[in-house]
């Protein structure tokens, strides 16, 4: 089996991290990789204080050199989540920054100090693992209950970003800006992992600034991963902005995901550079599944189509798969592929209830067209309403509304009506807060540009909308 970064090996003095001023060739990080990979070598399972910096990407590298699994954390976890991960994932030590201090729950662990400035005359060379083994164990954001930890292995990392590879024409000519966070699949596996597998290099901003993302594009980067929240702040700056349109205008690819990209930024960011976005779609527990390709059309408000390897269908609520692909039905997504995960860590129930057979049951609703280009409507769970004998995606309401000149942000739940079951629940921060748009107003548009049934009966005003780290909008604290 080739190795999981080929480049290591062999690209020498090329650029592989920079982090702010901080920066490795390829030589000085498989240098600092290897020497941190001996001294856990051994070890079953290490956690990561996951910080934005270089340290961490030498870590990640350095455990997957030696065959061990990673549990990366979020620096802005409380005390209780952490504790829970540190019990469940029992890890034999944890990788830090040297100097950074570490909360109770994780400081009670033996500790190994990621140093990449120490010098590293020696590099020992690993063998590749079985394709099986756990590579990372990402725990999911626990909305249902408490966060389970995913067990990534190294085949899916490979077969996503080699899918991935295929779909963005993605080389070791590209480089990568983000300023995404280090303990998820977006800003890890497909920010850090991606570009050193192709050969590539990233640079990374630490954290999310517009001039930073305009800098780094003039500065020969040739991609931009960020969420939505990133493309907004984007779309606010771009047209009075023509540095920064230049910059974006000669990015060769912008991606889009963690969550649905609003239309109207895509068409301001379009509208002033020339450039569409790509949006992709995966998560957790399948890396990525489907992606708009890079020599396809644009289609905006889509996630494109199954990337290499990967199968998608959909299902009905009692399992039955919907034949045909027109475009309107909606059903549950599942997948399956080499792109999946093991299993839930010490959860056989949880791991068997996520499977129907080999396909994996994503919770996550959307429609097929014909050419299998997928369209999602919003999660299971929170965004499927049945209102009046009708199956409803939130999604589609909410770009909708977000189309009327008075919306900045709308969010989309359902709430219990005796005579419809369900009805339409719209949460709206408006452009004016004055002289915000009436709620008849807001029903109206809806009624014309979709259907009448899927109208908002309720409108709530707010100041803004509760998002996580990831720019999702967390639901639970609207119904709350």
């Amino acid at each position: 089996m080739s190795p999981l970064f080929p480049a290591l090996a062999t690209a020498g003095s090329a650029p592989a991290l920079r982090f702010g001023d901080r920066a490795l060739n390829y030589a000085e990080l498989e240098s600092a990789a290897t020497a941190l990979a001996a001294r856990i070598a051994g070890a079953g399972r290490v956690m990561l204080w996951a910080t934005p910096t270089a340290e961490s990407a030498v870590a990640v590298i350095g455990a997957l050199l030696a065959g061990i699994p990673v549990v990366p954390v979020n620096p802005k976890s409380g005390e209780r989540e952490l504790a829970h991960i540190v019990g469940d994932s029992s890890p034999d030590l944890i990788l830090a920054a040297s100097g950074v201090p570490l909360p109770a729950p994780l400081s009670a662990l033996p500790r190994v100090d990621i140093d990449i400035d120490a010098g590293h005359p020696e590099v020992r060379r690993f063998t590749e693992p079985d394709p099986e083994t756990p590579a990372l164990i990402i725990y999911t954001s626990g909305t249902t209950g408490p966060p389970k930890g995913v067990v990534l292995p190294r085949r899916a990392i490979r077969a996503s970003l080699d899918g991935l590879a295929q779909a963005w024409q993605w080389t070791a000519a590209d480089v990568l800006v983000h300023a995404l966070p280090l303990f998820h699949v977006h800003g890890l596996v497909l920010g850090i992992l991606g570009p050193l597998r192709r050969g590539g290099s990233v640079r990374h901003l630490g954290t999310f600034d517009v001039d930073g993302v305009a800098r780094e594009l003039r500065c020969g980067a040739t991609m931009f991963f960020g969420v939505p929240t990133m493309y907004h702040r984007l779309a606010d700056a771009v047209a009075q902005r023509p540095e920064l349109a230049e910059a974006l205008a000669g990015a060769r690819l912008l991606v889009s995901g963690s969550a649905a990209l609003a239309p109207r930024d895509y068409a301001a960011i379009s509208a002033a550079t020339g450039r569409t976005i790509i949006e992709r779609y995966g998560m957790t527990e399948t890396l990525m599944n489907t992606s708009v390709r890079l020599d396809a059309a644009p289609r905006p408000g889509t996630v494109g189509v199954p990337l290499p390897g990967v199968d998608v269908r959909l299902a009905e609520e009692d399992g039955r798969v919907i034949a045909g692909h027109d475009g309107r039905t909606v059903g549950e997504i599942q997948v399956r592929g080499a792109n999946l995960f093991t299993e839930y860590l010490g959860r056989p129930d949880a791991t068997a209830a996520a499977f129907d057979g080999d396909w994996f049951r994503t919770g996550d609703m959307g429609t097929l067209d014909a050419d299998g280009t997928l369209r999602i409507v919003g999660r299971k769970s929170t965004d499927l309403i049945k209102s009046g004998g009708y199956k409803i995606g939130a999604g589609e309401i909410e770009n909708v509304l977000l189309e009327h000149p008075g919306v900045a942000e709308a969010a989309v739940t359902g709430a219990p009506d005796n005579d419809l079951g369900e009805r339409i629940v719209a949460w709206v921060v408006p452009v004016d807060p004055v002289h915000p748009p009436r709620t008849a107003e807001l029903a109206d548009h809806v009624a014309r540009r979709l259907a009448p049934h899927k109208r908002p009966r309720t409108v709530h005003l707010l100041n803004s909308l509760p998002r996580n780290d990831m720019g999702k909008v967390v639901k639970t604290a609207l119904r709350a």
